[in-house]
């Protein structure tokens, strides 16, 4: 007689010797469990610490107006949506949100995700597909890179600082029936902006859509929080732009900012979207209220600034070598190889502080680093800490 369960495990026998590969290479992701909490701390190993990992960029998260915001619409609509959007699962906090995305956005409507992932899959399938041109940038977050690849869509990649790159994958534009460009305004590993006044140029030029990934810009760059594009004086050429409630925000989900037929078409054909259930309506509830808090309290914006600023300099003056030229809260550390990364990462949290050791294939072979992220919640005092520590 089969051995059913014996079977069944396996079959899947061959899963022990890649883990075991990958922890070799130094690229074993352990599970843990994080606490977040106030000031821009977090529990870790049953312990206190400094959370440089996170993206809660303006110290929303845990504002009292956020929470009460997520407490109400939790007593009025309960704790999910139950249905996707298209079904049942659009109350009127979506409703808000989206309003409030566009008007922020100065676009004509916006719409939302579950997630920022599912934004960027959802978009780029329901634009592009067989018989298309998608041209992407080689350092864009994977919710892009994905996006291309399960578009079915032909894909070209190019590096952003080589617009040479660009140009020839612009140049097979006329082989296909639509073309899309999709780029990160801000690299999230690297903390630099795209080249979007350039990108913009050519895909006007070459009749090419463009998808602008703002997930680490809202609320951070730009005079008004608009993000890489406000801060090169782009914001109303995109037209495709999108964004996360998760990370200056605070909250959760995904949305894309567009005209109104952009966004009509979106509800019609992102699957995304149409087969997931719609996002909680206390997560809509809080990105509402902080988006309001983003616009009114703009010293939260600036003090992020300043210590960042404080973070790079005193970053360079103990020697450290910080990848690209980036602007902003995500300062990359470069150590070079995974055991380093790990290593540095290790002795930090032994210091009392949280900070993300990022490796292959989220980075490049050979660009293993420390991916520091500063926050409005944290002090001066906390950030010399952690330099003094580097």
């Amino acid at each position: 007689m089969v051995d059913l369960q014996r079977q069944s495990t396996d079959v899947l026998g061959w899963l022990t010797s890649e883990l075991t590969a990958r922890k070799q290479a130094g690229l074993y992701r352990d599970r843990r469990e994080v606490t977040s909490l106030p000031n821009g701390q977090c529990i870790v190993n049953d312990r206190v610490v400094h959370n440089f990992a996170g993206n809660d960029y303006l110290g929303l998260a845990f504002h009292p107006d956020v929470i009460a915001a997520a407490k109400q619409a939790t007593d009025v609509s309960g704790t999910g949506a139950t249905a996707s959007p298209l079904v049942a699962g659009r109350t009127r906090w979506h409703r808000q949100l989206e309003e409030d995305l566009a008007q922020f956005e100065q676009t004509e409507a916006a719409i939302l995700f579950p997630s920022g992932m599912a934004a960027n899959l959802g978009t780029i399938a329901a634009l592009v597909g067989p018989g298309d041109l998608v041209i992407s940038d080689k350092l864009n977050h994977a919710s892009l890179i994905d996006g291309c690849r399960l578009s079915g869509a032909r894909l070209v990649v190019y590096r952003g600082n080589d617009l040479e790159t660009l140009d020839r994958a612009i140049d097979r534009r006329a082989q296909f029936r639509r073309a899309l460009l999709v780029t990160d305004g801000i690299f999230s590993m690297d903390g630099t902006l795209a080249p979007l006044p350039a990108i913009i140029a050519r895909c006007a030029a070459a009749d090419i859509m463009l998808l602008v990934d703002e997930a680490h810009g809202t609320g951070v760059f730009g005079s008004l929080g608009r993000g890489a594009s406000e801060e090169l004086s782009v914001n109303g050429q995109i037209p495709i732009k999108m964004g996360t409630l998760s990370k200056a925000l605070g909250s959760q989900g995904g949305f894309v900012c567009g005209s109104q037929t952009l966004v009509s078409y979106l509800w019609n054909h992102a699957r995304t979207q149409i087969y997931s259930t719609a996002l909680a309506p206390a997560a809509c509830a809080a990105a509402s209220a902080a988006l309001h808090l983003a616009q009114s309290e703009p010293d939260r914006k600036a003090k992020l600034w300043e210590l960042t600023t404080l973070l790079r300099a005193g970053l360079q003056d103990a020697g450290c070598r910080l990848i690209a030229e980036s602007r902003g809260p995500i300062v990359a550390v470069d150590l070079a190889t995974p055991e380093r990364a790990i290593e540095w990462s290790a002795r930090l949290l032994d210091a009392g502080f949280l900070v993300g050791a990022i490796r292959p294939p989220t980075v490049p072979h050979g660009t293993s680093r420390l991916r520091v992220t500063v926050s409005a919640a944290h002090s001066a005092g906390t950030v010399m800490k952690l330099i003094e520590q580097m």
